[in-house]
C-alpha cells in the first residue's frame, strides 16, 4: 500500500472515491438521497446589452442549496440587485424541494448583507484566509 499526492487526479479515481462514499452512506441514508445527481444553476443580472452586472453560482443536493458564489459589479451595488438575486435562487431551489440555503462569507465581504436576508452565522474558521475570517451561514427556507 502507498500513499500517492497529485494535483492531476484522473476522473476514474475520483469516480471511485465518489462511489465508496456513496456506497457507505447507504447504510444510513435512503437510495433516492444517496444516488441523488446535483443540482447545479446560476442567477444573473445582465445589462440591456445582455453583458453580466452580477450574479450567483450555486449547486444543491439532499436538502441544502449551497450558494458558492454572489458578485455585483460595482455600477451595479446599492440598488437591490443583491435581494433580488438571492431571493430568485431561493425561489429556484424551493421550487425544487430544497429546505435550506447555506453560503460563506469574508469578514471582509457580505456578511451583514446576509443577515438581512434572514441567514443566521453557524459557524467561523479565524484566520481563514490568513487576517481575516470566513463566515459560515445558513437559511431555512
Amino acid at each position: 500500500m502507498k500513499i500517492e499526492v497529485t494535483s492531476a487526479p484522473s476522473k476514474e479515481d475520483l469516480k471511485t472515491i465518489s462511489k465508496g462514499i456513496e456506497s457507505y452512506n447507504q447504510n444510513y441514508i435512503p437510495d433516492e438521497v444517496v444516488f441523488e445527481e446535483d443540482t447545479k444553476f446560476a442567477v444573473f443580472v445582465k445589462d440591456d446589452e445582455g453583458k453580466v452586472l452580477g450574479g450567483i453560482r450555486a449547486c444543491a443536493f439532499w436538502n441544502y442549496c449551497i450558494i458558492e458564489l454572489l458578485w455585483i459589479s460595482e455600477e451595479a451595488r446599492g440598488m437591490g440587485v443583491g435581494s433580488k438575486l438571492m431571493s430568485a435562487a431561493e425561489q429556484f431551489a424551493m421550487d425544487k424541494g430544497f429546505e435550506y440555503m447555506r453560503t460563506e462569507t469574508l469578514s471582509f465581504q457580505a456578511r451583514p448583507f446576509y443577515e438581512k436576508q434572514g441567514y443566521e452565522v453557524y459557524g467561523e474558521l479565524k484566520d481563514y484566509p490568513k487576517g481575516h475570517t470566513t463566515y459560515c451561514l445558513v437559511k431555512k427556507l
